[in-house]
Protein backbone atom coordinates (compact mmCIF):
# COMPACT_ATOMS: atom_id res chain seq x y z
CA UNK A 1 0.00 0.00 0.00
CA UNK A 2 1.53 3.21 -1.15
CA UNK A 3 0.44 6.45 0.35
CA UNK A 4 0.19 9.43 -1.91
CA UNK A 5 2.81 12.06 -1.38
CA UNK A 6 1.46 15.03 0.58
CA UNK A 7 2.44 18.46 -0.61
CA UNK A 8 4.95 20.16 1.59
CA UNK A 9 4.18 23.30 3.56
CA UNK A 10 6.02 25.38 0.99
CA UNK A 11 3.86 24.00 -1.81
CA UNK A 12 0.68 24.82 0.15
CA UNK A 13 1.75 28.42 0.37
CA UNK A 14 2.34 28.63 -3.36
CA UNK A 15 -0.97 26.97 -4.25
CA UNK A 16 -3.34 28.67 -1.78
CA UNK A 17 -2.25 32.26 -1.69
CA UNK A 18 -4.71 34.28 0.32
CA UNK A 19 -5.98 37.72 -0.60
CA UNK A 20 -4.80 40.02 2.16
CA UNK A 21 -6.56 43.15 0.84
CA UNK A 22 -10.24 43.91 1.31
CA UNK A 23 -12.07 45.15 -1.74
CA UNK A 24 -13.67 48.39 -0.55
CA UNK A 25 -15.41 49.32 -3.79
CA UNK A 26 -18.73 47.58 -2.95
CA UNK A 27 -18.59 49.04 0.55
CA UNK A 28 -18.11 52.57 -0.81
CA UNK A 29 -20.95 52.03 -3.30
CA UNK A 30 -23.34 50.97 -0.54
CA UNK A 31 -22.32 53.90 1.67
CA UNK A 32 -22.90 56.38 -1.16
CA UNK A 33 -26.35 54.94 -1.84
CA UNK A 34 -27.22 55.18 1.87
CA UNK A 35 -25.93 58.75 1.97
CA UNK A 36 -28.13 59.73 -0.97
CA UNK A 37 -31.16 58.04 0.61
CA UNK A 38 -30.67 59.89 3.89
CA UNK A 39 -30.08 63.20 2.13
CA UNK A 40 -33.34 62.82 0.22
CA UNK A 41 -35.49 61.63 3.14
CA UNK A 42 -34.20 63.93 5.89
CA UNK A 43 -36.04 67.07 4.73
CA UNK A 44 -39.24 65.04 4.51
CA UNK A 45 -38.90 63.93 8.14
CA UNK A 46 -38.88 67.45 9.53
CA UNK A 47 -42.37 67.67 10.84
CA UNK A 48 -43.66 70.96 12.00
CA UNK A 49 -47.04 72.49 12.47
CA UNK A 50 -47.71 75.15 9.86
CA UNK A 51 -48.68 78.17 11.91
CA UNK A 52 -48.19 81.77 10.87
CA UNK A 53 -47.76 83.64 14.14
CA UNK A 54 -48.83 87.27 14.45
CA UNK A 55 -46.11 89.91 14.32
CA UNK A 56 -44.91 91.90 17.31
CA UNK A 57 -42.08 94.33 17.87
CA UNK A 58 -40.71 92.26 20.74
CA UNK A 59 -39.72 88.61 20.82
CA UNK A 60 -41.92 86.35 22.94
CA UNK A 61 -39.88 83.17 23.22
CA UNK A 62 -40.88 81.08 26.24
CA UNK A 63 -38.58 81.77 29.16
CA UNK A 64 -39.96 79.07 31.42
CA UNK A 65 -40.71 75.46 30.88
CA UNK A 66 -44.32 74.88 30.01
CA UNK A 67 -46.72 73.26 27.63
CA UNK A 68 -46.75 74.58 24.07
CA UNK A 69 -50.26 74.54 22.63
CA UNK A 70 -50.51 75.21 18.88
CA UNK A 71 -53.71 76.08 17.01
CA UNK A 72 -53.60 75.66 13.22
CA UNK A 73 -55.65 77.63 10.67
CA UNK A 74 -58.03 74.66 10.32
CA UNK A 75 -58.80 74.99 14.08
CA UNK A 76 -57.05 71.80 15.16
CA UNK A 77 -55.19 71.95 18.46
CA UNK A 78 -51.77 70.31 18.81
CA UNK A 79 -50.07 69.38 22.07
CA UNK A 80 -46.88 67.56 21.21
CA UNK A 81 -47.79 64.88 18.66
CA UNK A 82 -51.43 64.76 19.76
CA UNK A 83 -54.08 66.44 17.64
CA UNK A 84 -57.61 67.07 18.89
CA UNK A 85 -60.47 69.55 18.70
CA UNK A 86 -61.64 72.24 21.11
CA UNK A 87 -64.17 69.94 22.82
CA UNK A 88 -61.40 67.80 24.36
CA UNK A 89 -59.04 70.66 25.25
CA UNK A 90 -60.01 71.19 28.89
CA UNK A 91 -59.83 67.48 29.75
CA UNK A 92 -56.45 67.04 28.01
CA UNK A 93 -54.95 70.00 29.87
CA UNK A 94 -56.26 68.74 33.21
CA UNK A 95 -54.80 65.28 32.49
CA UNK A 96 -51.44 66.76 31.51
CA UNK A 97 -51.12 68.93 34.62
CA UNK A 98 -52.55 66.46 37.13
CA UNK A 99 -50.35 66.60 40.23
CA UNK A 100 -47.97 69.26 38.87
CA UNK A 101 -47.28 72.42 40.84
CA UNK A 102 -46.48 74.93 38.11
CA UNK A 103 -49.06 75.24 35.36
CA UNK A 104 -47.83 77.27 32.39
CA UNK A 105 -49.08 77.16 28.78
CA UNK A 106 -47.69 78.98 25.77
CA UNK A 107 -50.33 79.49 23.08
CA UNK A 108 -49.29 79.61 19.42
CA UNK A 109 -52.36 80.57 17.41
CA UNK A 110 -52.30 81.24 13.68
CA UNK A 111 -52.87 84.88 12.83
CA UNK A 112 -55.71 84.02 10.43
CA UNK A 113 -57.86 82.52 13.20
CA UNK A 114 -60.86 84.60 14.32
CA UNK A 115 -60.23 86.55 17.51
CA UNK A 116 -63.32 85.02 19.14
CA UNK A 117 -61.99 81.49 18.60
CA UNK A 118 -58.65 82.33 20.24
CA UNK A 119 -60.49 83.94 23.19
CA UNK A 120 -62.63 80.81 23.51
CA UNK A 121 -59.46 78.68 23.71
CA UNK A 122 -57.97 81.04 26.29
CA UNK A 123 -61.17 80.75 28.36
CA UNK A 124 -61.00 76.95 28.28
CA UNK A 125 -57.34 77.06 29.34
CA UNK A 126 -58.20 79.28 32.32
CA UNK A 127 -61.13 76.99 33.26
CA UNK A 128 -58.70 74.05 33.28
CA UNK A 129 -56.84 75.74 36.14
CA UNK A 130 -53.82 77.11 34.31
CA UNK A 131 -52.04 79.79 36.32
CA UNK A 132 -50.03 81.44 33.55
CA UNK A 133 -50.91 81.75 29.86
CA UNK A 134 -48.44 83.22 27.40
CA UNK A 135 -49.22 84.23 23.83
CA UNK A 136 -46.39 83.59 21.39
CA UNK A 137 -45.67 85.95 18.50
CA UNK A 138 -43.04 86.27 15.82
CA UNK A 139 -40.67 89.26 15.65
CA UNK A 140 -41.33 91.58 12.69
CA UNK A 141 -37.81 91.24 11.32
CA UNK A 142 -37.98 87.44 11.13
CA UNK A 143 -41.27 87.52 9.24
CA UNK A 144 -40.07 90.17 6.78
CA UNK A 145 -36.90 88.15 6.05
CA UNK A 146 -39.04 85.08 5.36
CA UNK A 147 -40.86 86.71 2.45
Amino acid sequence: MVLPKLPSIRAKREIGTSLSEINVTPFVDVMLVLLVIFMVTTPMMQSGIGVSLPQAETDTAPAEEGLRLTVTPDKFIHIGNSVFNINLLERRIQEYYYGKQKKVIYLQADETLPYGYVVQIMDIIKKAGIELLGLMTQPKEAKENKK
